[in-house]
């Protein structure tokens, strides 16, 4: 099963449990949201004063939020508002946090997990990893990056985003005084922290400093308001696509249904083909520009699906690189061959084209022959 609704849920008013689990004792924790089938969890973590871990990697997609502190990682500083997303596999350089530090830990595949390595595993996505300060590296903008657009007053910062699924993950604020008096919802799973501020929510009432919610896809939310202003830290798990309306009774169901509708209106072809029997892609269509993209993690996540051991990736690999030689090989002997075949064919035409010219010379010795004696019988 995919994380339950939360909402709204306040972490500043439940205690840190000890973390004992290898690469993470001389930290607390808490759980902020769940998926117990997988492990997959978002968590708030509190480094205490010396933490200290050596290089290493998970093997789970993560990311990472610096709420306060300073954490030195590897040749790196992070300090608050740093933001990371660490690709499965990849490693980062040995941690160490001499006087304590807080942070939100995303853990996206699996449970938390941490193996100690000095160098990446070969499968690991390296040119997907993001590091950055949020607050000083990265400007704000407009909400109409995501179309339709929230009401104008909310801004957002776009900080790592996945091309497959179209997951994003994002900074936003609500400005003093900011109102929006529809309704929405979206086909994603929706998460967000409140680093600072107090929003309000015509269903779930008041959000303050420390709120929180993992919000799954076709719920209703709003209208929403902030008195002073709010800045919050969000996700998605595919494509953020406001539905807006102001029927505030719409189920879960009906605004699926609703959703479906709009899909049917305005793609009728897609919407015919995926709604027409005779298909059989129970792990999605085959897609040429991501040919394996039913062996992503997150794609596998949002369809029910486990991800694939990674010990079963290397194999496939080592299977399509053994592959490869043997294609080559194969497309050698089939070029041999056939430039060979060419060069029996240019050389029999060649013969033919010798004997074509000797029977021409023949016949034209034979004619100058019968031309002469008949000229000597005159």
């Amino acid at each position: 099963m995919a994380r339950p609704h939360i909402e709204p849920y306040v972490e500043l008013d439940t205690a840190y449990k000890k973390f004992d689990l290898s690469g993470f004792r001389g930290s607390e924790y808490k759980v902020l949201s769940l998926d117990v089938d997988n492990g997959a969890c978002t968590l708030k973590v509190k480094f205490n004063g010396g933490y200290k871990r050596k290089p290493g990697l998970s093997y789970s997609d993560v990311e990472i939020f610096v709420l306060e502190g300073r954490i030195k990682v590897g040749d790196q500083v992070w300090t608050r508002g740093h933001y990371a997303f660490i690709p499965a596999g990849m490693h980062i350089g040995a941690i160490s946090i001499p006087q304590g530090a807080e942070v939100i830990l995303m853990y996206n595949d699996s449970e938390p997990s941490f193996e100690e390595s000095d160098r990446n595993h070969p499968l690991a996505l390296t040119e997907a990893s993001v590091s950055l300060n949020t607050y000083t590296d990265a400007p704000w903008g407009p909400g109409n990056i995501v179309t339709p657009s929230v009401a104008s007053g909310c801004l957002i910062k776009p900080l790592h985003y996945d091309p497959l699924t179209e997951a994003i993950t994002f900074l936003y604020c609500m400005t003093p005084q900011f109102r929006q008096d529809n309704i929405s919802y979206h086909d994603s799973a929706e998460e967000s922290y409140h680093i600072w501020g107090t929003s309000w929510m015509m269903q779930f009432g008041l959000l303050p400093t420390g709120g929180y919610f993992w919000r799954p896809e076709y719920i209703n939310h709003g209208a929403f308001r902030s008195e002073l202003g709010i800045i919050a830290f969000g996700r998605t798990d595919s494509k953020l696509h406001n539905y807006f309306h102001y029927n505030p009774w719409s189920t879960v169901e009906e605004n699926t249904l609703r959703a479906a509708a709009q899909l049917y209106r305005g793609r009728p072809r897609l919407y015919a083909w995926a709604a027409s029997e005779g298909h059989n892609h129970p792990h999605g269509p085959q897609d040429f520009e991501h040919p394996h993209y039913h062996d992503n993690a997150q794609v596998r996540h949002l369809h029910g699906e486990p991800p694939i051991a990674i010990e079963e990736q290397a194999v496939a690999v080592a299977k399509q690189q053994a592959k490869k030689p043997a294609a080559k090989k194969k497309a050698s002997r089939k070029k041999a061959s056939k430039k060979k075949a060419a060069s029996k064919q240019k050389v029999g035409r060649k013969k033919l084209s010798k004997k074509r010219v000797g029977k021409k010379k023949v016949a034209r010795k034979k004619t100058k022959k019968k031309s002469r004696a008949k000229a000597r019988r005159k």
